[in-house]
């Protein structure tokens, strides 16, 4: 499909990988050599999310991966105004509450 180049480094981005996955739920947990990342779509009324992307880190790779979305974030929010988080509508019967971003 096409070359990236950042940081130096240049990343091949493949046709499938370049077709991406939306997602709008994000669950995330951990044990003592990793950090897991399983996005999600979850479709309204619909009590079933379907797992689209698992991506799986180092706890150093996961602090990157934090440091870098916060700087992002910032940046986004400059140009573009504050991002406003609405309450979340989560049906009681969906599933744990705490580690989902």
């Amino acid at each position: 499909m096409g070359d990236i180049k950042k940081m130096g480094l240049e990343f091949d981005l493949d046709e499938q990988v370049a077709q991406d996955n939306y997602s709008n739920l994000a669950i995330i947990s951990h044990s003592t050599s990793e950090f897991i990342i399983d996005f999600a779509a979850v479709l309204p009324g619909v009590t079933k999310a379907r797992v689209k992307s698992r991506v799986i880190l180092t706890p150093e790779h996961a602090k990157r991966l934090l440091l870098s979305l916060q700087d992002n974030i910032t940046r986004y929010e400059s140009a573009m105004g504050k991002i406003e988080i609405p309450k979340p509508q989560q049906p009681e019967n969906m599933g744990p509450k705490i580690g989902q971003a």
